[in-house]
C-alpha cells in the first residue's frame, strides 16, 4: 500500500517561516506529501505571514502555531528546520527521518509595515525557491509515495 511521504517543517515559534514554508510546500508539491509544522514552542502565525502568502495566492489564515511536542511519537520522512535555533534544538523522531536544514532569515524584527511586509516577502520568496528545489530533487531521483507496512 501506498502512501504520501511525510513532511515536518520547524521553527523556532511555528509563527512565520514554517507556516510560510507548509502553506508553499503544499501548494507546489499539490497531493505528493503530508505537510506538517511545528516549533519548538507554539506561538501564533504572523498577520505579515498571512498578508504575503495571500500575495501570491496561497490561504494560510487558518493555520495555526503548534509545539513539535505534537508530533514527538510520529514518524517522518523528512523533518525540515527553516531556523538555526530548530535545527540546535530539533528532537529525534522514531524512523529513519532525513534531516534538512535551511537558514532562513527571520523576518520578524523591528520597523514600520513596509518594512515588516519586506522582510517576509524575502523570506517567502527564500523558502520558495528551497521548496521548489526541494521538489524537484524529488522528481529526479524517483522519491514517490513510498511503501511501508
Amino acid at each position: 500500500m501506498s502512501r504520501k511521504q511525510q513532511v515536518l517543517i520547524l521553527c523556532s515559534g511555528n509563527s512565520a517561516r514554517s507556516q510560510m514554508a507548509e502553506g508553499l510546500l503544499r501548494h507546489l508539491a499539490g497531493d505528493r506529501f503530508e505537510v506538517f509544522s511545528a516549533g519548538i514552542t507554539a506561538s501564533f502565525v504572523r498577520p505579515p505571514a498571512i498578508v504575503v502568502m495571500r500575495e501570491v495566492g496561497i490561504d494560510i489564515s487558518a493555520h495555526h502555531s503548534k509545539s513539535v511536542d505534537v508530533f514527538l511519537d510520529q514518524k517522518f520522512d523528512y523533518v525540515i528546520t527553516v531556523c538555526d535555533n530548530a535545527n540546535e534544538r530539533c528532537p529525534i523522531f522514531p524512523g529513519e527521518a532525513k534531516r534538512i536544514h535551511w537558514s532562513i532569515d527571520d523576518p520578524v524584527g523591528p520597523g514600520n509595515e513596509q518594512t515588516q511586509l519586506a522582510a517576509f516577502r524575502l523570506a517567502r520568496d527564500d523558502l520558495r525557491k528551497r521548496i521548489s528545489d526541494f521538489i524537484d530533487e524529488q522528481v529526479e531521483t524517483g522519491h514517490r509515495a513510498v511503501s511501508r507496512p
